[in-house]
Formats: C-alpha cells, structure tokens, sequence
C-alpha cells in the first residue's frame, strides 16, 4: 500500500519480494517459452495474442499496461487451459518523434552548451518523466509524468527543454549529450522497456522480440520485401494528393507524427473568385492592374445562384496574398498558406502578403460573383465568421443558409447596427432573397421557412441557428430540386459535381484544402494541407475493399460499436502516404530518398514474431552471432515462408532451417487475437487487415481484435500536466504487480474508458496478503479438520460454491470479460469461503474441501495475479511442476436448485435479522399492535418461523395467468392490457373482493414477470424448486447464531406451518405479527418470545 504506514508497506513489500522469487523460477524455466507442435494444431490448441509495439521514446505508462493487460489475461487464460501459448513483444522506432527529440536537444547544446545554461528567468518547476504518449499505439511521443520534483528549465511558452526532461528521468548530464544521436534512444529504452514488462509479469517470449528501422537488418528486410511485395501487387502508387503536411517538417504528418488532431483528414471547399469590382477604394490602390478577389470558401457552390452579399468578420485579420502573376486572393493568413502548399502562391509554399487588411477594409466592397443573379453585390459584416475555418470570407445565401438569412435580416431591420459597422443602406436593402432550390416541406426559402418556425429572432442565437443549418442542408441535399440556371428541374445531389465542376473549368473557382480541425505536429507547428507527389498504398480500391470486408465480417471483435468503427473506417479510408523525407525507418526499395512511415511498416509484422528467434538468436537489434546473415534473406526467401512461394534454390540458407521457420509461420499464423485501443481503429488497425487480405491466402487472414477505451486514474483522465499519471514502473513500486493487475482487471472491460482506482489496488495488496496469511494459518490445522466428502449442508453449498466459481469464470475468460472474471473467481468465491466458515460452526471444516477450494481458488487467479497464485501452488501447497500451465480446473455441474436454496437461506436468515429488531423497536417505543417480546434486561429469545411453501388464493390465480401468458423460449409475455384482462375475467376478477386485492395483485404480477424474465418459467411455479422447511431445519444452527447478536441470544428456533391451526395458536398474543405478515413461499415470517 502506498500510505497507510509500515505494517502497509510491508504487505506490499511481502507482495514484491513474492513476484521477484517467481519472476526467477521462470526465468530459470524459460516458462514462457514458446515451441511449435509437431502437427498442426486443431481449434483451441493454440494461441498466438500480440499488442501494438509501443514507441521507444520513454517509458512505458498505465495507459499500455490496460490494453496489455487484456491481451495477458487472454493468454494466460488460454495457457492455463492447455493451450500452446505465443505472445510475443516488439518495440516501435520508426517516425519522427525521436528524431525530433534529439534535433531539439542538439539544438539546445548549441544555444546554451553541454551542459546547458538555461536562462533562469524561464525556469519553472516542472514534475516530469519521459513516458510514451498516452495512447498505447506503437506511434507515441513524449509526454510528461507527474511524480518525484525536479526542476525543469522551461521555455515560456511553458514547452520544456528536452535536456531536462531527460535529467528527470534520471540520466546524468555525462550521458544526456548522447541523446543527440536518435540511435541512442534505440539503444535506451528498449531494454528498459523490458525490464518493466518482466516485472509485470507478462508471459512473453522474449527471444522473438525486435526494434524497427534499420537498425535491425532482419526485420529491415522483412519491411523492404513488404513494400516490394504490395508494389508487385498494385497495392503502392505515386500520386498527387491533398495531404495533411508539417511546414516545420517539411513532409506529411500522420497520425503517429501528431501532437493533437489523430484522425483528422483533410477538408476539401470550393473557393469561389468574387472579383473587386473597379475603381478600387484608396487602400487597394496598389493592387491595380491584377485582379484581386475576395476568396470565399464553399461546400455548397450549387447554391451560388442565390447569392446577395459576401460576408467578412469586422475585426477579422486578412491579407491580399499574390497567387500568381496576375491575380490576389483576399483571405485570412492561415488560409494562404493552406493555399502556397497547394501551388497556389507565386512563391511555393511561401505567402507572400501585399497588403495587410482588417474586415472592416473590406466591408462595402463592391464584387461580381459567379452565378449570382445580382451582378453587384456587396462585402458585409458578419459577427460569426471563425478565421482558423475556411477562408474568413463567406458567401450569403439567405434562401438557403438560416446563417445568412439571420445577418441579413438583422442588417436589413436594425439601422444602429448598419451604422456600428458603415453600412449603406444601398449595399444592403435593395437585396432581397432569391429562390434557387425548392426543399420540401419547406419550399424555395429553406432558410427562412425554418427560422420563422423556429422563432429564430438574431443571428446571435448559436445553438438554434445550427439546428435550423442542420435541418436545411441535409434536406436541402438529399431532397432539394433546382429551380434556376441550366440544371433547373434536376435533383441538387445530381448537379452539385456539375456545377462544381463548371466554376473549376471556367477559372470562376479552385479547389481548396485544409485539415478538418487544428493539426499540431510533433514538432511544434501547426499543419497546413499540402499538395504532394509521393508514394500512396490504395486503400480503399474497390476490389481491395472487398476482400477487407470480407475478413472483417469473419473477426470476432467482442463488441458491436468496434464493428461500427471498423465498417466506418472502411466506408471512408483513402489513399495512404506511405513514404516519408526525414525521421528513422526503412528505406522504400526503389526509391531511397524516402522512408517507410511508421503506420505502414506496422501492419503485418505480426508475421515475423513466428520466425524471428531463427534470425536474430535472441537479439532484438538483430546484430548478435546469426547462422543467416540479412543479406541471404532474398524475396525468394521471404516468399517462401510467408507467401506460399517454392523453395529457393538460389540461397545458402539450409532448406531444413527454411522448412523449419515456414513450419513455424504455419504453425502459429493466424493470429487469434490482437489488442489494443479503440483509437487505433481508424489507422493501423484497419491498415492491418488490408495488408494481410492483399500478401497471405485467407486461411492466415486475422481472427480477432479486442478494442478498449483509455484509463483514467481514480475517475480523473490521465494528464501528464496535471500528475495524475503513473509509468508502469512506478506502478509496480507502488502497489507491486499483483496488485496493479488486479486493480487494472477491476477497471473494466468495454470500448468506453475504464477506471484505474489507487484504493482498488491498495485493497487488493490487503486482500490477497490476508488470504495468503489465511493460508498459511489453516494448513497447519488441517489435521483437526473432518475428512470425506461433502456431508453437511453448508458441505454441499460451498462445494457447489466452487463448482459455480469454475464454470462462470471460464465463461468470463473465454468471453475476455475480465472484471467479471475476478468477480466470479475470487470475489465471490472469497465470499463462499466466508460463509462457509461461518456456516461450519463447532462441526468445523472439511479438510479435503479446504484443499479443494485452495487449488480452485489458486488457480483462477493465475491470469490476474500469476506471481502471488504461483506462489502458493508451489511454496504453500507444495504442488509439482508451474500454476500457469497447470490446468484448468475441473467442475461438475452447477447445482442451480441449492444456489437457490442457499439464497433462500441466507435472505431468510437477513429478514429474520430485520424483523427481529422491528419487534424489538415496536415494544420499547410502546407499540400497541404487538405484545411486548422481551422485558428490560432480558436477552434471550426462542423464535418460532412460520412457513407456507404453497402459494393459493389470489397469488396462485395471478401465477396462472402468467403461466398461461409466459413464452418460455423468448422469456416473454404479451402486453399489461392482456394480462390485466385475464385477472378480470379470472375468479379473483370476478369476487366481491378485487378492488381490495387488485393493489396486491398489480405489484406481485409485475414481480413475477421480472423474475420470470430473468430466470424462466420455474419463477411461476406455485412451490420453490426446494423444501423451504427442509432447509431451515438443516441450518437452524446457523440461523441462532446469525441473528444472535450482542443484546439478543436467540436460544432456540423451531418450524411451523402458517396452514396448520395448531402451529398458528403457538403463536398466541403474538399473532398479530402472523396477521400482519403472512408468510409466502420465499418469504417466511419469524416470531420472537421471550425465554
């Protein structure tokens, strides 16, 4: 525990010093091993489980122990089973985080010296420790942990100096300096990495584990025969193409290369040309003699036949950008270099700006737009405009936009606000609105139909002007006709292309692009869209398409909304830019000056987990003593592994070592599931299921993904800035290891983000050390115990107890629903233990049932606590061989009628509690409906239980109907307006007495209907699928020392029948309470006399 004081952190430490001793003995082992069959394995033999290759700049952070977590309890489940297990881990290096990492340490070396002087005026007391960026792909960056202080020189826009995140981690100045060459990053935390993961626990076999990029020349040749394979296929072209692209960078910036806007694609407009109309006004005097236009950016250039005015934001920023020789675009500066990297700027990639100019420059401008039935309109103000979005200058189609329509009216009904802004009144009221589309139901003014209906009175009402945007485009789309122009009659989803397409060919627009929301590259800068010639794979080709739908419709994804997100992903993904300028990667094979990007040698390496202990004996950097060198691994080679090729006969490869490692990759391939989060949907791991659909045959296709949400800390989201953070390693030192997957088994299961909570793994510490403690102090005892099989009551329950525990967890493990698992495996069956104790009384335990219950017990702990349960197998209970692989238990059936009866017991058991303390109260407080129970100072007490196992009269008249109504395959009933008709025509309907009974019988069908949806017919049934008093009478020594308690010893408890009189008159003043309650089945009534 990480603050309760000493005794606290001993238990923690009892815990840390159990997983190093086991962490040895599988070390020793080599228990996670993993080997081949000698024959192909048959469903369910084996198991192959990996997990995105995290990035390898900084440590290893919650964020990837959650995701891991679920693909270790997988496979730990399924080695348990008996399974032949392969999980495998690799580390992730290709891209620019690293490299920018160390050019902005370099940099820094330069300006302020080795070691660095920072100016101290920027010092700020920063709390970090590199980690990897927060979610668990294998494309992170650095972030920040919050832990131990230290003081960190810090820029002033509050960025931290690299050198002194670096310090924080704990590297001395003498070495920082190295972490100029990003290769030293390769060299550092790698190894790191895998000491983290080792004390995790993870059961990985660590032979296969390797970097990327070049510095492994395996698995270099592996990406470069990838590439060259998806290039002989079609699969990789060379295109020009809109782009998210980092200035700074000065290549694209995928999603692995951002800071902030992961998914976010490139959003195309037509920028419509309004020209300036001459004489120009005094400020734009030297731009005459080029034709200058206000560029106006549209989704909708279908809509451009209606257009009454341009729209500019008064106090805006804007510039006239020269776009080429003769022509300048009036836009916002943002806009402009969106616009320079898409070959619309004189100077490539560089705005040059002729005049910088305000919105309020601009309004009154006088311009001719294309299409527009005015030939002059005018530049108006417009309170709304968002300058990072589009252009900053917008078209006004008031028939059609419910925007334009509000600010021209206001315009037009509010002289004070055209005088605010200069407006004359010629620029503004001769405009009226144009009818160009007719929208059903809302006619040839959309805009204006909605807003009157919606009573949308300014254009300052935000949320109700968006839903009336909302309303009017999708039907304006969808439904809308023209009635102008050349495509007058035809549908508005037909001809918008066409018009579109008319304005590009007549040089009245261009195409314009730019990133859907704000994009920050790794580097610090803000990404623009580029126009670029490089090398794309072609996803989303129809045909290629198809065979991805395929093999995602054959997946199991353990969750509808995962599904949605993959047939989304499908629906829009494009081409992908493949290749890269500057960073660490593999070469593209034929065209060297560029790198594979690190989404793309990402997506099959899978593959090469099977043979990589054969190429790199044992080394992740592939530069340790090999029999096969990187250069004997030829296409023909790798072709013959992996891709059904001959065998080579050009290779000094011996063909029983290349049979071998193709017998491997055949063996393990497919793999059974993948891991990771949900985030990774829209990128690598759809990226994955396109690259195995086009290189293997469908029988190695996928099998499964399991998709999770983030985790948050203590139901905070984790924040490196704020602290509340923890690297695996911290973690593990904290709660130890156990107790940290115990506490990420308990965060949850589902898409949605889970919770890591610090109590839950400080619970978890005390729990398994008081069981372990529990343990060591029965063992010895055992020898007292009563031996044989089950006898008594509470014999049988908990050995059903147990039963129930192996059967429901194994459903939970094999559903991969691990909160319920340690739910079933251990919460409950600790609870089963507790009862059973208590249960036993004087009679004591049953000592081959204790055993049973520690070997279950050890066992279905193996997947979330595996040092702790290894432990007792071997240490407490002195068990052969390793937990891990032990097998899982055995159970008979579940007896489902003694879990009922059992439930019976113990609800009675609590209601007699109740009741008890309710005839206690009512005598003390002089209550008159029930004669006194015990007198002052008297503590002894006989109770008498009054039993009826028989629902009759108006119950069993309800029950009839609801038997007679209950579909027993679909657990459903017909309608309540059914139901209660058949209690009127029924004989309980018809007496004198329903009006009175008709408000018991409503809640008691309503009751019964539930339960029988819940558990089936049997909960309509008029008895209990058990003798009620068989089972009190069994337990009524538990019963008396169960309600006992420190004011009241129950002395003496009996059974008797409500239906028998001469039961009933035991009951004698006290009969009122039988009155009052009468007993059901389920539901007994006790009655408590003084002794």
């Amino acid at each position: 525990m990480s603050s309760d004081g000493g005794k606290n952190f001993a238990r923690r430490d009892r815990l840390r010093e159990i997983e190093v001793k086991v962490q040895q003995w599988w070390e020793e082992k080599q228990v996670f091993k993993s080997e081949p069959g000698d024959k192909p394995p048959e469903p369910g033999q084996k198991f192959f489980g990996n997990f995105p290759f995290p990035y390898m700049n900084g440590y290893l952070h919650l964020g990837h122990a959650f995701s891991l977590s679920k693909l270790e309890f997988a496979a730990a489940f399924h080695r348990l089973r008996g399974a032949n297990v392969l999980l495998p881990f690799a580390f992730h290096c290709t891209g620019m985080p690293i490299k920018a990492s160390a050019d902005k340490l370099a940099r820094e070396i330069q300006q302020f010296g080795n070691p660095p002087v920072f100016p101290e005026e920027v010092v700020e007391e920063l709390e970090s420790v590199v980690i990897v960026d927060e979610n668990e792909n294998e494309n992170g960056a650095p972030a920040k942990f919050k832990g131990k202080k230290s003081k960190v020189a810090a820029k002033s826009s509050g960025q931290a100096y690299q050198w002194e995140i670096l310090r924080s981690v704990g590297i001395s100045d003498a070495e920082i300096s190295e972490f100029q060459d990003p290769y030293k990053w390769l060299s550092y935390f790698p190894p790191l990495a895998i000491e983290d993961l080792k004390a995790f626990g993870l059961g990985c076999d660590w032979r296969r584990s390797f970097i990327t990029t070049d510095t492994n020349p395996y698995f270099d040749s592996f990406v470069r025969w990838q590439m060259r394979k998806l290039k002989s296929l079609g699969k990789v072209v060379k295109d020009v193409r809109y782009t998210i692209f980092s200035p700074l960078d000065g290549q694209p910036c995928a999603d692995h290369d951002r800071a902030s806007g992961e998914g976010v694609q490139p959003q195309e407009y037509t920028i419509i040309k309004m020209e300036l109309v001459a004489p120009f006004p005094e400020k734009f005097k030297v731009l005459e003699g080029k034709k200058v236009f206000l560029a106006a950016a549209t989704l909708r250039p279908e809509t451009m036949y209606g257009q009454t005015n341009a729209w500019v934001l008064p106090d805006g920023k804007y510039g006239a950008f020269e776009i080429n020789e003769t022509e300048v675009f009036v836009t916002a500066r943002r806009a402009a270099l969106n616009l320079a990297y898409q070959n619309h700027s004189r100077v490539p990639q560089e705005p040059t700006c002729l005049l910088e100019l305000t919105g309020h420059d601009l309004i009154g401008l006088p311009l001719k737009s294309p299409l527009s039935f005015n030939e002059i309109i005018y530049a108006l103000p417009m309170l709304s405009i968002l300058m990072d979005k589009g252009t900053g200058v917008v078209t006004s189609v008031p028939s059609d936009a419910p925007d334009d329509y509000m600010a021209l009216h206001d315009l037009k009904s509010k002289p004070a606000f055209r005088a605010k802004y200069g407006v004359k009144d010629e620029w503004v009221m001769p405009f009226e609105i144009v009818p160009i589309i007719d929208v059903p139901p809302f006619g040839n003014k959309s805009a204006e139909t909605v807003c009157l209906q919606m009573k949308i009175k300014s254009q300052n009402e935000k949320d109700k002007l968006a839903e009336a945007k909302k309303q009017t485009y999708l039907k304006g789309f969808t439904d809308g006709t023209m009635i102008v122009g050349e495509f007058s009659g035809k549908k508005v989803q037909e001809v918008k292309p066409l018009i579109r397409s008319k304005l590009l060919e007549t040089g009245q627009a261009i195409i314009y692009s730019e990133p859907e929301k704000r994009v920050m590259s790794r580097s610090g800068d803000e990404c623009v869209v580029a126009l670029t010639d490089q090398w794309y794979i072609t996803y989303g080709e129809s045909e290629w398409k198809k065979l991805a739908d395929e093999c995602l419709s054959n997946m199991s994804l353990y969750s509808e909304e995962t599904r949605h997100g993959f047939e989304h992903t499908l629906g829009w993904l494009n081409q992908w830019a493949c290749s890269r300028s500057f960073g660490l990667g593999t070469r593209i094979p034929w065209d060297e000056q560029f790198l594979v990007e690190s989404l793309s040698d990402s997506t099959i390496y899978m593959a090469y987990y099977t043979i990589a202990h054969y190429l790199q004996d044992g080394d992740m950097y592939g530069t340790g003593e090999s029999s096969i060198k990187p250069q004997q691994l030829t296409d023909d080679v790798w072709d013959y592994i992996f891709y059904d090729g001959a065998l080579p006969k050009a290779t000094d490869i011996s063909s029983s070592v290349l049979e071998r490692m193709k017998l491997e990759f055949e063996y393990w391939y497919p793999f059974d599931l993948r891991v990771s989060g949900k985030d990774l949907i829209q990128n690598h791991l759809t990226f994955c299921i396109y690259n195995h659909t086009a290189i293997f045959p469908k029988h190695h296709w996928p099998r499964g993904f399991r998709c999770n949400g983030h985790i948050m800390l203590n139901s905070e989201k984790m924040s490196k800035s704020t602290g509340n953070f923890r690297t695996i390693r911290q973690a593990i030192e904290e709660f130890s290891a156990d107790a940290t997957r115990f506490s990420l088994a308990d965060a949850g299961d589902g898409v949605d983000d889970a919770n890591f909570v610090f109590e839950t793994a400080n619970s978890a510490i005390l729990k398994l050390t008081k069981e372990l403690a529990w343990y060591e102090s029965v063992l010895p005892a055992e020898s007292s115990m009563r031996t044989g099989p089950p006898s008594i009551y509470a014999d049988r329950v908990f050995a059903n107890d147990i039963n129930i525990a192996v059967r429901t967890t194994e459903q939970n493990y094999s559903n991969y629903m691990f909160r319920d698992a340690l739910k079933t495996g251990f919460h409950d069956l600790q609870a089963a233990k507790d009862e059973y104790i208590l249960s036993c009384g004087v009679g004591g335990l049953n000592r081959d049932l204790v055993w049973r219950f520690m070997d279950v017990q050890t066992r279905l702990l193996v997947p979330i606590c595996p040092h702790y349960a290894e432990f007792i197998w071997r240490e407490i209970l002195k068990k052969d061989g390793f937990v891990v692989k032990a097998g899982w238990p055995t159970a008979d059936a579940p007896d489902l009628t003694l879990k009922s009866a059992n439930k019976y017991l113990q609800d009675s058991i609590v209601l007699i509690r109740k009741l008890l303390q309710k005839q206690l109260s009512g005598s003390k407080k002089g209550n008159k409906k029930s004669a006194p129970v015990v007198m002052p100072g008297q503590t002894k007490v006989k109770c008498l239980i009054y039993v009826n196992e028989q629902y009759d009269g108006w119950e069993a008249e309800c029950l009839s109907i609801l038997q007679n109504s209950f579909n027993k395959d679909t657990r459903t009933f017909p309608p309540d307006s059914e139901i209660k008709e058949a209690l009127q025509q029924s004989s309980v309907g018809q007496s004198t007495e329903f009006r009175r009974i008709q408000k018991l019988c409503m809640p008691f069908l309503k009751f019964k209907k539930e339960k029988a949806i819940e558990i089936g017919a049997q909960a309509l049934d008029l008895r209990l699928p058990f003798g009620e008093v068989d089972v009190l009478r069994e337990n009524l020594d538990l019963i008396k020392r169960k309600v006992s308690s420190k004011d009241v010893l129950v002395e003496d408890v009996d059974i008797a029948f409500a239906a028998d009189p001469d039961s009933v008159a035991k009951a004698g003043s006290l009969v009122t309470i039988l009155k009052e309650n009468p007993p059901s089945p389920g539901k007994p009534t006790p009655i408590f006399f003084p002794q």
